[in-house]
C-alpha cells in the first residue's frame, strides 16, 4: 500500500475523512486501499473508498508542485474503464511507434488539451459522463480521461500510452479485491433518458440528474475541438426557462430551412 491520492492524507494513513463521493456530495469516506502507479515521469494513485452510498474508485494524477487532478468513478464505471484501457492499449500497439506531428511553440503550450485526437469513447454510468480521448502530441500518445463536474472545469487525468496496461492491471487488482458485489449501478430517481442535438460543428447534450439539492437538467455544448461548456437548471425553474425560450422563438423571424419545409 502507498500514500493516498488525497492531499489531506499522510503516507500510509487510512481512515475516515470528509470528501466527495461518486454522487458529488459531501459524505464521510472510509479509505479501504490505495496503490501508487509510476508511469514514466508521472505518478498516479488508485484509491478505493466507501461511504453510505457504497464503494467507489478515485483516480488521481500528481502534477508539477504536487498538484493533483482527480476522477471519481463508481465500481460499475471502473469496470467499463478497465475494458477501454485494454482496447486503447491494443490500438496503440497496432499503430506502431509514435510519430507525433510537429507543432509550433504556441500549440505545444496547450499540450494535452488540444493534442491530435485519434479515437474517443464515452462511459455513461450513474447519470455521469466520462470522456476517453486517445491523443498524440510532441511527447507521444496518451489517454485523457475527463469527468464532467458541476459548477467548475472538467477534471481529467492523462495516462501515457506505454503505461495503459500497467494502469489497467493495478485497477483490475483493486476491483477484484474490493469491487465484488458493487458492480451494479447505484439506484437513481426515475428521470428522462439523456438526449443530444447536433448543430453544425457542435453537439448539445441534455442530461437530467439529481443531487442533495434536488433534480436538475444539465445542458452541455461540445465542439469539434472537444471543448465543453455546460449550464445546470434546477427542476423548479425548467418551466420558466421553457416559456422564455418559446417566447423568444415566437418573436424570431422564420429560418430559411423552416420556411422551405413549410412550403413543401
Amino acid at each position: 500500500m502507498s500514500e493516498s491520492g488525497d492531499d489531506e492524507r499522510r503516507p500510509g494513513q487510512q481512515g475516515r475523512r470528509r470528501g466527495n463521493g461518486p454522487n458529488g456530495t459531501g459524505s464521510n469516506e472510509k479509505e479501504l486501499a490505495s496503490q501508487q502507479v509510476q508511469i514514466q515521469s508521472k505518478r498516479f494513485y488508485i484509491d478505493v473508498k466507501e461511504n453510505q452510498r457504497g464503494r467507489f474508485i478515485k483516480l488521481a494524477e500528481v502534477g508539477v508542485g504536487g498538484r493533483k487532478s482527480r476522477i471519481v468513478l463508481s465500481i460499475a464505471a471502473a469496470h467499463d474503464l478497465k475494458q477501454f484501457l485494454c482496447e486503447f492499449s491494443d490500438l496503440n500497439a497496432q499503430m506502431g511507434p509514435s510519430q507525433p506531428n510537429q507543432q509550433n511553440s504556441s500549440e505545444s503550450k496547450r499540450g494535452e488539451l488540444d493534442a491530435g485526437l485519434i479515437k474517443s469513447e464515452i462511459i455513461t454510468k450513474d447519470r455521469k459522463r466520462y470522456y476517453l480521448d486517445f491523443k498524440e502530441n510532441q511527447r507521444g500518445r496518451f489517454l485523457r480521461i475527463s469527468m464532467v463536474v458541476q459548477r467548475g472545469p472538467r477534471a481529467f487525468i492523462a495516462i501515457p500510452a506505454q503505461g495503459l496496461i500497467e494502469f489497467k492491471d493495478h485497477l483490475s487488482d483493486m476491483l477484484e479485491r474490493y469491487g465484488v458485489g458493487f458492480e451494479q449501478e447505484q439506484p437513481q430517481p426515475d428521470l428522462p433518458e439523456s438526449k443530444s442535438v447536433k448543430a453544425d460543428n457542435k453537439i448539445f447534450y441534455f442530461d437530467s440528474g439529481s443531487n442533495a439539492r434536488g433534480v436538475f437538467l444539465k445542458i452541455s455544448e461540445v465542439r469539434q475541438s472537444r471543448y465543453r461548456t455546460s449550464i445546470t437548471i434546477p427542476q423548479a425553474h425548467l418551466a420558466e426557462v421553457r416559456d422564455q425560450m418559446n417566447d423568444f422563438l415566437n418573436k424570431l423571424p422564420a429560418s430559411p430551412s423552416a420556411t422551405e419545409a413549410s412550403q413543401q
